[in-house]
């Protein structure tokens, strides 16, 4: 019954969505702009209604606003038992048509005190149903099953490598981008956390991989779009990775993957990138430590997932506390073996398949913004600020009351060149998000042929007094057209809709072609190492040539 009752909700936020989805022109009816008729039934679900063949049995789901929604779709079999901290293994066929209406479990994760009554939570008001070990599921959104061959998108969910889910915030919603962009829309869960990364590989060669599994799972749903999506009306050929956070990360991560190749034809990281894996000597003996702690392998695959997260996450905080020697940034990641992950930087060898594979970056101006919530915090003086800054931060170390000055005094520069920056919690925003990251993870990529783009998210809607700025999730639902659905983080309306237009039109054009230009923007060059250029994203987007290089130097 509340699962039911939270798909009733779900559809009826999907047609106020969809209500506001287009801008009238004069002449047009509802219909031309939104890409539907809403005079007509808006879900169509029956016995043979969204039938299609996967390579493991047929699959039912329902078609909703003329896009044919399929959700929970088994790509790997349980991950319980002696399936644990082992690669995926296919799902089991099954005879007749399974119903997939709704989404599939989360991977084992920590979600205690996820939801409150306060400001956090009504801003992103988190989706997790239910959360278990049989969570290799993933969600496809399409126009039609016919043999059309559309370009693909695979969303990778944020949350680090710990925490998240396939649909974890409202704009993740693949139906208006399938619909209005006439592509094919995939989400998925995968294994995180210690039970996707692990290494036990010095404990049993049985357990090898144990460190990426979480990264194969990704690889799978991969494979499983290669060889199904053709029956989803998808082209096989032209899939394209798109992350935000952690799942920016991971878009890095599964272009450098050695096992990809023909999988991925291109990437768009969104505030989360990387240049490399965990270093082995690190993960490795953690794992030894964990198994020793643990009892043995075998106990540690049988015990609940919840009691093994506790587990390895006590050990790796005992772990690190013990071994000061060993750089710990960061216990359960991706792991760089060797053999799905190179031991040195990414992209570093133009012979790898990933030479051929652009890449798009993005960030935001205000990733970690401060006083969304606290209005004093948003009136701080330039003295206070400074003070802000001496605080070690989610990326940055303590800082004595004279480099936090010179931080100020650069950021301060740059704020001067971007909209409504006037305030010094502005500039501390902006220092707190600094592109240091970003720009070494587009460098590495410029090594290889393929072109890079970059782009930088600056959109303030009009909430929380002008708090709200851009935050670390903000350009999500600009790129897949849920301005209207997503409206706890953007306001909805004519603004921001116009701002996604543009924003999904380049998406789009690069999935397609693999170069975001469009005719709603101005041309946007590709990013070189020398120039640092970058498409600045808001209500007057324009091309920009690196314009925090001076500001970051400050940082180092």
């Amino acid at each position: 019954m509340k699962k039911l009752m939270r798909t009733c909700l779900f559809l009826l936020a999907g047609a106020f969505m969809a209500s506001c989805a287009g801008n009238s022109k004069q002449g047009q009816t509802a219909e031309d702009y939104l890409g539907y008729n809403p005079d007509e039934q808006q879900l169509l679900l029956g016995d043979d209604i969204a039938i299609a063949q996967t390579q493991y049995g047929k699959v039912k789901g329902y078609i909703l606003r003329g896009v044919y929604t399929y959700l929970g779709i088994p790509y790997g079999a349980p991950t319980s038992g002696e399936n644990r901290f082992m690669p995926p293994q296919p799902p089991q066929p099954w005879e007749g048509v399974l119903p997939t209406v709704f989404y599939g479990d989360s991977a084992p994760q920590i979600t205690d005190d996820k939801y409150h009554n306060d400001y956090s939570t009504f801003a992103d008001h988190w989706n997790y149903y239910g959360v278990s070990e049989d969570c290799l599921r993933l969600n496809v959104w399409t126009p039609n099953t016919d043999q059309q061959k559309r370009p693909v998108l695979v969303w990778l969910h944020g949350g680090g490598y710990t925490n998240g889910n396939g649909i974890e915030q409202d704009g993740y919603n693949g139906e208006n981008l399938a619909r209005e962009g006439n592509i094919v829309f995939v989400s998925i869960n995968h294994r995180l956390g210690p039970i996707g990364y692990t290494d036990f590989s010095a404990v049993d060669p049985k357990f090898k991989d144990s460190g990426n599994v979480g990264m194969l799972d990704i690889h799978a749903a991969l494979q499983w779009v290669h060889d199904n999506i053709a029956n989803f009306g998808g082209d096989p050929g032209n899939v394209t990775i798109m992350g935000q956070s952690g799942g920016g990360a991971k878009v890095c991560n599964m272009i450098a993957m050695s096992d990809n190749k023909g999988l991925v034809s291109k990437g768009v990281a969104l505030s989360g990138n990387t240049y490399h894996a965990a270093d082995q000597a690190f993960t490795s003996e953690l794992g030894k430590f964990i198994c020793k702690k643990g009892g043995g392998m075998d106990k540690l695959q049988k015990m609940t997932w919840c009691e093994y997260i506790d587990l390895a996450n006590a050990c790796a905080r005992e772990f690190a506390a013990s071994h000061p020697e060993i750089p710990v940034r960061g216990s359960f990641a991706p792991v760089a073996d060797g053999v799905h992950f190179p031991k040195g930087n990414f992209y570093a060898d133009k012979a790898d398949w990933s030479n051929d594979v652009p890449m798009m970056f993005c960030t935001t101006t205000s990733e970690w913004g401060m006083s969304r919530a606290n209005p004093e915090m948003d009136d701080v003086t330039k003295e206070q600020a400074i003070e802000l800054l001496q605080r070690p931060g989610l990326f940055s170390a303590e800082k004595t009351p004279e480099k936090a000055a010179q931080v100020y005094a650069a950021y301060e520069k740059l704020a001067q060149v971007l909209p409504n920056k006037t305030k010094p919690i502005s500039i501390v925003n902006l220092a707190n998000a600094s592109r240091t990251a970003v720009v070494a993870s587009a460098n590495c990529k410029k090594v290889q042929d393929a072109p890079v783009y970059m782009a930088l998210f600056d959109y303030e809607p009009n909430l929380f007094n002008g708090r709200m700025r851009a935050f670390h999730c903000a350009d999500i639902c600009y790129w897949f057209k849920n301005t209207d659905l997503m409206v706890t983080h953007t306001g909805g309306g004519k603004e921001p809709r116009e701002l996604s237009n543009k924003m999904s039109a380049a998406l789009l054009n690069f999935m397609k072609t693999g170069n975001p230009n469009n005719e709603l923007l101005p041309e946007w060059s590709a990013y070189t190492t020398e120039k640092g250029e970058l498409m600045l994203l808001n209500t007057e987007c324009k091309v920009m040539n690196d314009p925090d290089r001076e500001a970051r130097k400050s940082l180092e």
